[in-house]
């Protein structure tokens, strides 16, 4: 029988996994345009996780942006990655233009296209329900006393690899529990 402890590393990880729980958790709790709740949520972890900056250096070298690497290795030493995404191709009917249509039926008529990272038209008030999803996700988590930081470039990866396959916009937040944030304590991007 093992003696009744549990040490600082396994301690950590359970609570940083905990945090992301919660964290999907405000995310979906996060008010929603007209109370439509388009929003998706995964925690990723181990080999999953490091998948994700597996290609995130790819996309770095392939594309001459040192940011991606920079990022890759924030993911690689996180001990998860909460994902957040919308589906962005669903109008609400306000008819506002934001989306770059006259309307929301131009909007709905319109093909959706893959961009460079993600799929668009989006609808702008979609893309407003991820940003405050995203916001209450990092809220929970910093309440918690957990490193994060929401990273465009995860996003771009998850969705290359369709880890959320009906969002048209994903980012990401790797969260840590370190003596020292890795997320802001890093070398600028190139």
């Amino acid at each position: 029988m093992s003696p009744p402890v549990i040490g600082s590393e396994n301690g950590e990880r359970e609570a940083v996994l905990e945090a992301a729980k919660l964290m999907l958790a405000a995310a979906r709790t996060a008010p929603k345009t007209a109370g439509v709740d388009d929003v998706m949520t995964l925690i990723v972890y181990g080999k999953e996780k490091d998948a994700i900056a597996d290609k995130m250096e790819e996309i770095g070298v392939e594309r001459k942006i040192e940011g991606f690497r920079r990022d890759a290795k924030n993911v690689r030493d996180s001990i998860a990655v909460v994902l957040i995404a919308v589906r962005g191709d669903r109008s609400i009917g306000l008819d506002c233009g934001g989306c770059g249509y006259e309307g929301c039926r131009e909007f709905d008529e319109a093909s959706q296209k893959s961009g460079k990272d993600f799929i668009g038209p989006t609808c702008i008030f979609k893309a407003l329900d991820l940003g405050i999803a995203l916001g209450s996700a990092a809220k929970t988590a910093s309440m918690l006393d957990i490193d994060n930081r929401i990273m465009y470039r995860v996003g771009t990866v998850a969705s290359k690899l369709k880890l959320l396959p009906q969002a048209t916009i994903i980012m990401g937040i790797p969260v840590s529990a370190r003596g020292k944030n890795i997320y802001f304590d890093r070398p600028p991007k190139a």
